[in-house]
């Protein structure tokens, strides 16, 4: 049979409520598929505003086969290309980050604008035009602080993600904000499970000391539903809502790819810390005038999920490195007058979560042990619990069925 009618197949006849057949998990021409039909097509979070501040700061990602270069231009825009030379293909841009006043490919010294287009191609000849071998660019968009690009030719419309989600974070000043600490570490399983492993806390008591000393493993607090029911978290959203920030859960309908709620903490805890303290003695946010504010969540898959408290956020990027690899990437962000030492102390700000992160890595590898056995079959997800990874599977089960189906909506450009 045709792998994409196999996929298409086996995704009709999954069971509800149930985990996903193994090659789901592990085959490399399933994961090719997944990364033709939601990598490159869907939009991903890549990194901050705050991360490219000025004319010539950039950043580079590696999308599966695809090399990219995200910068600021000299009109302070945020822009995107494919990092390749249009001379014989070379990286251009080849460190993490940097910043130049233009791109210079190493190999050959083609040179490039920070707007894309060529402006030096070293003895081509005298009839050679550089209007024509500008770098390609790649759809970009700036929301609350956090980047986002599209591969696809024609990008679904970011509007509606841009519309739910900046009200929510526009008042951290997320923009304003500065990297403290980054981390990248390697799970070797899909990116599936690592996202099944996130939408639930059904683990937390079992794996994750540090984290269940301030976050809550109750399934309401998980950000998918039940939380209207929940008198804290009722009175949290408005305390929250009563000083100006949004708080109560929202999700877009029907597909459910993304959404964002305010969360309390356990007991009176501020911040992600062994105490519960805080880890930041500066307030992330000027703009805001109280400590207590819980943890403001916010998933967008297949790419991001991420915390935002009073003293600091922490954004995670999910990016697939192979069927049985992915990459997570965790980014501690502060007040940009924040000074280390002084403000915070590095090793309690990134403790408990650099802690958590490698927890969830042995979980995630486990899981993936036991799927790579013949005899593993899908399994029933907890109705109490696990609702949230329900949800992404359901999620994931209806874009692949109308992408492979050919019946999904026509893309759409951004209109932001």
């Amino acid at each position: 049979m045709d792998i994409r009618a196999d996929m298409l197949s086996r995704l009709k006849n999954r069971k509800p409520g149930y985990s996903l057949d193994r090659p789901f998990y592990i085959d490399p021409d399933f994961h090719k598929i997944d990364m033709e039909t939601i990598w490159y097509k869907d939009w991903l979070f890549i990194g901050h505003d705050c991360e490219i501040p000025d004319a010539g700061n950039y950043l580079t990602v590696q999308v599966g086969d695809y090399a990219v270069v995200i910068l600021r231009d000299n009109e302070g825009a945020i822009k995107a290309f494919h990092n390749s030379c249009r001379h014989r293909g070379s990286r251009v841009c080849q460190e993490h980050r940097g910043k130049a006043a233009k791109l210079v490919c190493p190999y050959h010294q083609w040179t490039y604008d920070l707007d894309g287009s060529l402006l030096y191609a070293r003895q081509m000849g005298e009839n050679f035009d550089t209007s024509g071998f500008g770098l390609k660019p790649v759809a970009c968009e700036a929301a609350g602080g956090y980047i986002f690009i599209c591969l696809a030719d024609e990008p679904m419309d970011f509007a509606p993600f841009r519309a739910t989600m900046e009200p929510y974070f526009l008042p951290h000043r997320l923009r304003e904000a500065k990297i403290a600490y980054e981390s990248t570490i390697i799970e070797k399983g899909n990116w599936k499970l690592v996202w099944e492993n996130n939408r639930e806390c059904y683990h937390c008591a079992g794996n994750h000391p540090e984290l269940c000393k301030t976050y809550p493993e109750a399934p309401t607090a998980s950000g998918v539903s039940g939380a209207d029911d929940d008198p804290e978290i009722v009175e949290h959203w408005a305390k929250c809502e009563n000083i100006g920030l949004p708080s109560k859960f929202k999700m877009d309908l029907p597909a459910g790819q993304f959404r964002t709620a305010r969360m309390p903490l356990l007991r009176d805890a501020i911040s992600y810390t062994m105490s519960g303290r805080k880890a930041v003695q500066m307030r992330l946010s000027d703009q805001i005038n109280m400590d207590r504010i819980g943890t403001l969540l916010l998933f967008h898959y297949p790419t991001t999920w991420n915390h935002v408290l009073s003293d600091h956020a922490l954004t995670f990027r999910v990016m697939p490195l192979s069927a049985t690899e992915t990459a997570v990437t965790t980014k501690w962000l502060v007040h940009k007058d924040a000074v280390e030492g002084i403000d915070y102390r590095l090793d309690e700000l990134i403790h408990v979560w650099t802690e958590t992160n490698d927890q969830d890595r042995q979980i995630v590898e486990e899981n993936a042990r036991g799927i790579h056995s013949p005899a593993y079959q899908p399994g029933p997800y907890s109705e109490v619990h696990e609702g949230g990874v329900a949800q992404f599977v359901d999620w994931y089960s209806t874009f692949m069925q109308d992408r492979l189906a050919g019946t999904a909506k026509p893309a759409l450009r951004s209109v932001a």
